[in-house]
């Protein structure tokens, strides 16, 4: 029976969720706003106007949005060629669609940007489908994204496993059905993952990969 390997990407895949954290950061500084870059790092994994809204309030001036939004974008961008992935994440897609995965992206991440975190992975050959911002109407917590992800891979949640590295992932997983594995290099506490829905924790990439029979991806 076919099985889906849905992963979020910033953070679980590719180091970057400091570095949104930081153009995130900036962009609200240079609109005139103090935001704690603690309180940014704990919104990263929602959508623009999602982490906006969370960060400024539904009281904001959401005329705003748009240029909160392309600051970020414009600051982030500087980036696109030089984004890290993190250890073994592309042999760990590899090793998933060679034992018959599926492996589908559920990313926040659109156009440019994606193709810059694909790139970063580099394991192209090894991912079925890509479920991007651009595909829902709403993001994580939303099971939209992951739902969408099984449409494209075309297998029912029961059959999916889902990796993120936030709490937003872990909610998005849980309200989709889909059994949901964090990992810790987004730099989020596991009492944390665990609490929004994680079944298992690892530190990155690299050490599910080593520890993929005992996973539950076994």
């Amino acid at each position: 029976m076919e099985r889906a390997a849905v992963f979020d990407v910033d953070g679980t895949l590719v180091d970057t969720n400091h570095l949104h954290v930081t153009t995130w950061w900036e962009a609200f500084r240079q609109a005139g706003h103090r935001v704690p870059m603690h309180a940014v790092h704990r919104a990263v994994g929602l959508a623009s106007t999602d982490l906006i809204g969370h960060l400024l309030g539904e009281d904001r001036d959401t005329d705003q949005d748009a240029r909160l939004s392309a600051a970020h974008k414009a600051l982030y961008g500087q980036y696109f060629d030089r984004l890290p992935a993190l250890p073994d994440a592309g042999e760990l897609l590899r090793r998933l669609a060679g034992e018959g995965w599926k492996v589908v992206l559920a990313t926040s991440a659109g156009g440019a940007e994606l193709s810059a975190l694909r790139q970063a992975i580099d394991a192209d050959d090894a991912i079925h489908a890509t479920a991007s911002a651009d595909d829902v109407a709403a993001g994580k917590p939303a099971p939209e994204p992951v739902e969408h992800a099984l449409e494209l891979a075309g297998v029912p949640a029961e059959r999916a496993v889902f990796v993120g590295d936030t709490v937003w992932d872990m909610r998005a997983g849980s309200r989709a059905g889909v059994r949901c594995v964090g990992v810790l290099c987004g730099g989020l506490p596991r009492a944390d993952l665990e609490e929004a829905g994680a079944d298992a924790v690892y530190a990155d990439p690299a050490d599910l990969l080593a520890s993929l029979k005992e996973s539950p991806f076994a």
